[in-house]
């Protein structure tokens, strides 16, 4: 067995480790990306409050959207998991399968509140207390 890709079990919940290895691994790089996680964490649970809305509404395209930019602005923290989750909930929400969207709807925000957490936690340990 490779290496290369770990199985799916081992998908990353956050982790900014190649992110920062591109960008330098230095301090400037830290500080980059400390503000990248702090920005892209920012709004907290609103886009699921505002996307919960939506789908009550039936506004499933806002939905998606607002899912979309969410995995577009979380996947570059390396949250593969949170990107699967997604990925699948915008399938459904695409191809209108009413039934399955309140169970993935609870999956990608579980996995949104890992992130969070793994993310506040990762600022802790890597950011200056001047910061």
């Amino acid at each position: 067995m490779t290496e290369a890709s770990p199985p799916p079990a081992e998908e990353s919940i956050f982790s900014v480790d190649t992110l920062l290895k591109y960008m330098g691994n230095d301090d400037k790089a830290l500080g980059i990306v400390s503000k990248i996680v702090r920005d892209a964490c920012a709004p907290r649970m609103t886009p699921f409050e505002q996307a919960g809305a939506a789908l009550r509404e039936q506004r499933l395209h806002d939905a998606g959207k607002i899912f979309h930019s969410l995995r577009g602005s979380i996947g570059t923290l390396g949250a593969k998991r949170l990107v699967s989750a997604s990925l699948k909930l915008e399938k459904a929400i695409a191809e209108q399968q009413i039934d399955a969207i309140p169970a993935l709807f609870a999956a990608l925000e579980s996995e949104y509140q890992l992130v969070l957490r793994d993310a506040d936690a990762w600022l802790q340990r890597n950011t200056s207390p001047g910061a």
